[in-house]
C-alpha cells in the first residue's frame, strides 16, 4: 500500500507552508520560489517518489519546480495558476475562506432539478462573481442544483473545460479559488446545490507538463481526447491517489455537493479495483464522516448497469447516471434528424422503452454501432438517471451549435420541456433552454500553438462528416465564436420567450408539488399516434400527463372521476398561459392537439399549485 501524501501546497501554520509533488521519474527536484530573494531550496525525496519541502512563505507567492533538465514547471497540484497554464503557480490557503452554509443539506437525488451552465458564457463578464447576481433568478424558476462545465484550468480564457490541465486550479479568468468558494456559498444561500464537472479520462494537451514528473499516462490505451491516465499501469497507485485526493478537494475545500465524472468510458482500468469503485468509496467515507451527502453522478456512452449496481452485485455504487437514450429519443421524434447516432433513434417505442427502462439499448443491436449495445438497467431507481432534451454535449456538438429552439417550433420546445420534468428521473436542463435562448452553442478554445488549433479544426470538421449537417463548421478558435455563445437573458421579457419561461416555472412546481422525482408511474405508449401517458395517479392522488408527439389531434381518456386541468401546452392554452393556470373541471375523454400535452389531478387532491 503506497503512503499518498497530501499534494500540492498544504499550510502548517501562519507562515510556514509544506510543499509536496509525486515526481518518480526525477532523480532530483527544487522548488523555486518566485518571491523577493527567488529562493531555490532542494526537496527531500521520499517513499515511491514523492518529493517534499517545508520553508516560510505567504499567499500569493508564485513558485516553480526545477527539474535535472533545468526545466522550470509549474505544480502538478497546482491550486491557482494567476498566469494560465503555462505561468507559475501560487500560493493559496484554500481553507481560510470564511463560509456561512452550515446548515445546508441540499437536495436529495430525487429533489434535484439540475441546471448546467458554463461560467465563461452565462453572463457577459463570464466569471463567478457575475452568475452569482443570477442566482435568485433560478432559484424563482424552482433550480435545486447547478452543474458547473469544468472549470479547472485551461489554455487562454475562453474554453468548454474538457481541456484543463490542472485539476486542482480553479480557471483564473473565471476568478480561481475564491470566487468559485464565493459562488458555492453563495447558491448555498440560496438553497441550491453545486455540481462540479471534472474530467477523469484525460487531460488537454496545452500546458499539460504531468508527464514530465511521472508516469501520470499511459500509451496502453486510447482516448479520443488525449493520452490516456494510467489507472493499472506500474506506479499506479499514486496517479490513483492525485485523482482522489482531487475529487476530495473540491467536495471538502470548497463545499460542493457532488461530483459529475466526464466520460467515464474514457477511464480504463483492468485492475481488479477499479478506480471509479476506489473514488466512489472514498466519496461515501466522507459523507459518512460529515454527516452530509455528497454524490457522484457518471456519464457514460456504455448504458452499462455496472456503473449504478452495488458493490456487493458486482458494480461500482455511483449515484446517478446520464442517460443520453432519452434525448436520442425525445430530439428524433421532435425533429425527424436521422443521421449518425440519431440512426438507433426515431420511434415512439424507442422513447416509451427509455420512459420505463432509463435506456433505451439494454444488449439489443445498435445499426449505427454494428454491434450489440448496452445492459439491461432493471430494477435501477428512476431517480438515479439524469435526463435532458439539451446539454452542452447535445447542442454543441453540433455543426452548428444550434439549440433546439432553432430546430422546432415554440409548442414542440414546451412539449420538450413537459416530457422532461414531468418524467420520474433526475432533470437536466441547459443553461438558457428555460426562455429559448436562440444564441447558439458551438465548440470554443484559445489555444496558444498553431498546430494544435489547426488539428482542433480540423478534428471538428471530420467529426460532423456523418451527420451530413449543410454549413461551415465556427472556427474554434475565432473569439466571435465565443462571444455568439453568451446568454441574453434580455429575451426573457419577449415573446414567446416569457411564455416558455413561465411554462418551465410552472412545470417545476408541479414536480414538486406532487413530488414527482423518484415515483413510478403507470406508462402507456400509442406507439402509432405517438402518444404517451405518464400517470402518477393512484388512489385518487396524483397528476396524469399526457404528452402528444404526433402531428395530429390525439383522444386520450381519463379515469374514472373529476379531474382538473393543471397545465395545457396547446397553442391557445399557451396563448392565455402567461395570465391563468388553466385549472378547469374536466372528465371522460379529452382531446390532446398535435406536439402538445396535458397536466390533469384529481379534483379532491387539492393540491395548490
Amino acid at each position: 500500500m503506497v503512503n499518498m501524501e497530501k499534494l500540492g501546497v498544504t499550510p502548517l501554520s501562519d507562515k510556514r507552508y509544506r510543499f509536496v509533488v509525486w515526481a518518480p521519474s526525477l532523480t532530483e527536484l527544487s522548488l523555486i520560489l518566485c518571491d523577493k530573494d527567488r529562493r531555490i531550496i532542494p526537496m527531500t525525496q521520499g517513499e515511491c517518489g514523492f518529493y517534499s519541502t517545508e520553508t516560510e512563505t505567504s499567499p500569493g507567492i508564485q513558485y516553480r519546480y526545477r527539474l535535472p533538465d533545468g526545466r522550470e514547471l509549474p505544480d502538478p497540484a497546482s491550486r491557482h495558476q494567476p498566469d494560465g497554464v503555462h505561468g507559475a503557480s501560487a500560493v493559496v490557503s484554500t481553507t481560510e475562506f470564511e463560509w456561512t452554509d452550515a446548515g445546508f443539506r441540499g437536495p436529495s437525488l430525487h429533489e434535484m432539478i439540475v441546471y448546467e451552465l458554463h461560467v465563461g458564457t452565462f453572463t457577459k463578464e463570464g466569471t463567478f462573481a457575475a452568475a452569482i447576481t443570477h442566482l435568485s433568478m433560478l432559484a424563482d424558476l424552482g433550480i435545486t442544483a447547478i452543474e458547473t462545465m469544468p472549470i479547472a484550468q485551461f489554455p487562454g480564457t475562453r474554453n468548454w473545460g474538457y481541456d484543463g490541465t490542472y485539476p486542482f486550479a480553479a480557471q483564473n479568468s473565471y476568478g480561481g479559488p475564491s470566487g468559485f468558494q464565493q459562488f458555492v456559498d453563495a447558491a448555498h444561500s440560496h438553497g441550491i446545490s453545486v455540481i462540479l464537472d471534472v474530467v477523469y479520462n484525460h487531460l488537454g494537451p496545452e500546458g499539460n507538463y504531468l508527464g514530465a514528473f511521472g508516469p501520470f499516462f499511459t500509451n496502453r490505451y486510447h482516448t479520443p481526447w488525449g493520452e490516456a491516465i494510467n489507472f493499472d499501469g506500474a506506479y499506479s497507485a499514486p496517479v490513483r491517489g492525485f485523482f482522489i485526493q482531487n475529487a476530495l478537494y473540491w467536495l471538502e475545500e470548497f463545499h460542493v455537493d457532488a461530483l459529475r465524472l466526464d466520460a467515464v468510458h474514457g477511464i480504463f482500468d483492468f485492475s481488479a479495483h477499479h478506480f471509479l469503485a476506489e473514488l466512489n468509496e472514498r466519496v461515501q467515507e466522507l459523507s459518512r464522516r460529515t454527516g452530509r451527502k455528497r454524490y457522484v453522478i457518471a456519464e457514460s456512452d456504455l448504458n452499462d448497469a455496472r456503473l449504478l449496481h452495488t458493490p456487493a452485485s458486482g458494480g461500482y455504487g455511483i449515484d446517478a447516471q446520464w442517460s443520453d437514450d432519452f434525448h436520442h429519443s425525445v430530439h428524433t421524434l421532435l425533429t425527424g434528424e436521422n443521421s449518425g447516432y440519431y440512426a438507433d433513434f426515431g420511434s415512439a417505442n424507442d422513447l416509451d422503452v427509455v420512459l420505463k427502462e432509463g435506456w433505451r439499448y439494454s444488449g439489443q443491436y445498435s445499426p449505427h454501432r454494428h454491434r450489440n449495445h448496452g445492459n439491461s438497467p432493471r430494477g435501477i431507481s428512476s431517480e438515479r438517471f439524469v435526463v435532458f432534451t439539451q446539454n452542452h454535449d447535445q447542442v454543441g456538438n453540433r455543426a452548428q451549435g444550434d439549440r433546439l429552439s432553432q430546430l422546432v417550433d415554440p409548442q414542440s420546445l414546451a412539449l420538450a420541456a413537459g416530457i422532461t420534468l414531468l418524467s420520474p428521473f433526475s432533470p437536466l436542463l441547459f443553461m438558457g433552454e428555460e426562455y429559448g435562448e436562440t444564441h447558439p452553442f458551438p465548440y470554443f478554445t484559445s489555444h496558444s500553438d498553431a498546430s494544435l488549433i489547426e488539428a482542433v479544426r480540423k478534428g471538428r470538421r471530420e467529426e460532423f462528416a456523418s451527420f451530413g449537417w449543410k454549413g461551415d463548421v465556427p472556427d474554434p478558435q475565432d473569439e466571435r465564436t465565443f462571444k455568439r455563445s453568451v446568454l441574453d437573458f434580455t429575451v426573457r421579457d419577449k415573446e414567446p420567450h416569457r411564455t416558455l419561461w413561465n411554462l418551465y416555472k410552472s412545470l417545476i412546481a408541479i414536480r414538486k408539488a406532487f413530488a414527482i422525482g423518484g415515483k413510478k408511474p403507470q406508462i402507456e405508449c400509442d406507439r402509432v399516434a405517438k402518444t404517451f401517458t405518464l400517470a402518477y395517479h393512484k388512489e385518487g392522488v396524483g397528476p396524469i400527463a399526457y404528452f402528444n408527439f404526433g402531428d395530429n389531434p390525439a383522444l386520450v381518456v381519463l379515469p374514472p372521476g373529476s379531474f382538473s386541468t393543471v397545465l395545457c401546452s396547446s397553442a391557445g392554452a399557451m396563448t392565455e398561459f402567461a395570465s391563468s393556470r388553466l385549472e378547469q373541471p374536466v372528465s371522460g375523454g379529452v382531446t390532446i392537439e398535435g406536439r402538445s400535452f396535458a397536466v390533469f389531478k384529481p379534483m379532491r387532491a387539492g393540491k395548490k399549485l
